[in-house]
């Protein structure tokens, strides 16, 4: 996986070391890319782009990602250890985003062939009587996706399987932890057939390179996942014109309501909160519950939590993996040491495993400011909070700047509706945790957590254009 994925003879400008995040074992060693290869990828996607005559048919994409997906089905066990090894999400976990991302290609095909034109109802008044009018879609243009490391197959699948399907020239920037998923599935949509210059892969030397690959005036859509921060700063320095979807975090709340039942809503709360360590942007952080029953359900999910097996990714009995870097197992010990401090009770975990694993944490009541409370915080830490008035517990539900998906779990339909009224996110989940989702659903953050909407339909939606035809005829 040494070489640099742009068209063209350039030499790279260095090489990256890919590390398992479990115990810091070379995986293996990519090719870096500079100023110039942003240059050459572009001069190679826009070109391609302005020559309609190269465009290729549906049915020449269809065909491509078939076999795409076919080839990814005879390879599911190697997929699955490559995202495992690099990404830390357990086996069994990363064999499932191995397969949700073989459907995401299928997704893709589906939407494809049913995403026609519309016809525009004219002739309804004088002024257009004599015309007819439909429109049809054509590609955007070049798409730079921009991805993150949680699942590196998976959201990679999400961002270039639309481009592809929808004719656009794409360029890829993986995260840095987790290249390698990636540049596999570019190897195999070329293996399928696509032209090298339909998709190009780069893992950028620096913050400058990758910084000119978002902000390149030929940039048609920019796809991005990852972090508040950098995404709202990259839409900042769009060039004019350029269409964007953010996928950022939250610090998702789940609301448990009178009537429920106890030993039914532990189990999906432990997966939603410590699936992947919790590193998923929807992972179920914040619990509020009945005040007379907020400790018997802390205890019981910390019984659940301290029984989950710590270890190895590659290992099938693992349930919790690595953090993605030693560093973010430092921060999150901060963050729950501050939190214990401030008076939050610890019903489990709140150490280091190792340099890269942390125990998974329940903790009781944190403070309402603690970093806990108002962060996101991408780790395996479960935090419950006591409430005597639902009123009270959909206000602090509400009050961060980030809202994604959020849960409740509640017997009473009527509570369930009013709480999915009430509460400020783009998806609630009734009866089920937080990071449920399917590609084939919207997936949107509103205020900080996200721009536009996600999920494979709404993402080939916006990499699309509708052109209208308009004719006259008596």
């Amino acid at each position: 996986m040494g070489d640099v994925m742009v068209v063209g003879d350039r030499a790279p400008t260095g090489t990256l070391a890919v590390k398992s995040p479990y115990d810091g074992r070379k995986l293996a060693t990519v090719a870096t890319s500079g100023l110039a290869h942003v240059d050459d990828a572009f001069d190679v996607a826009y070109t391609l782009f302005r020559d309609r005559s190269k465009w290729l048919s549906i049915p020449e994409r269809v065909a491509i990602l078939t076999k795409a997906a076919a080839i990814m089905q005879s390879q599911v066990n190697e997929l699955t250890i490559l995202a495992a090894s690099e990404g830390g999400k357990p086996y069994v976990d990363s064999k499932v985003e191995v397969i949700r991302a073989i459907d995401g290609v299928h997704l893709c095909i589906e939407n494809l062939r049913a995403h026609a034109g519309s016809v525009i109802p004219l002739g309804t008044g004088k002024a257009s009587m004599g015309r007819r009018a439909f429109t049809q879609k054509e590609p955007i243009g070049v798409v730079v996706a921009v991805s993150a490391f949680n699942h590196p197959l998976n959201l990679i699948v999400h961002q270039v399987g639309p481009a592809v399907a929808t004719g656009c020239p794409v360029i890829v920037k993986p995260a840095a932890d987790t290249p390698l998923s990636c540049i596999r599935f570019v190897e195999i949509l070329r293996e399928a057939g696509l032209p090298d210059e339909w998709c190009q892969a780069l893992v950028t030397d620096d913050r400058e390179t990758a910084e000119k690959l978002v902000t390149d005036a030929r940039v048609g859509f920019f796809s991005f996942i990852g972090s508040a921060k950098v995404g709202w700063m990259l839409r900042s320095k769009l060039a004019p014109g350029v269409r964007c979807a953010l996928e950022h975090g939250g610090a998702a709340p789940v609301i448990l309501a009178e009537p429920f039942d106890i030993d039914a809503v532990l189990a999906p709360i432990a997966k939603g909160g410590f699936y992947h360590a919790g590193q998923v942007c929807v992972s179920v952080q914040r619990v509020f519950a009945p005040a007379r029953k907020a400790k018997k359900f802390a205890k019981a999910l910390a019984k659940i939590a301290v029984d989950l097996k710590v270890g190895a990714p590659e290992d099938e009995s693992t349930e919790v993996g690595p953090l993605i870097r030693p560093a973010e197992v430092e921060r999150v010990a901060a963050w729950v040491d501050e939190a214990v401090a401030g008076g939050a009770r610890r019903m489990c975990g709140g150490k280091k495993i190792t340099d890269s694993c942390y125990a998974p944490t329940v903790l009781l009541n944190p403070h309402v400011d603690a970093k806990v409370s108002t962060l996101e915080i991408f780790g395996p830490v479960v935090c419950v909070y006591s409430y005597d008035d639902m009123a009270e517990a959909v206000k602090q539900a509400n009050a961060l700047p980030v809202a994604f998906q959020a849960a409740v779990f509640c017997k009473d339909i009527d509570t369930a509706s009013t709480l999915y009224r009430e509460l400020d996110a783009t998806a609630v989940m009734i009866n089920d945790h937080s990071a449920f989702r399917d590609d084939v659903m919207p997936f949107a953050g509103l205020r900080e957590s996200g721009l536009g909407v996600g999920g494979i339909p709404y993402t080939m939606e916006d990499m699309q254009i509708d052109k209208m035809m308009v004719i006259k005829s008596g």
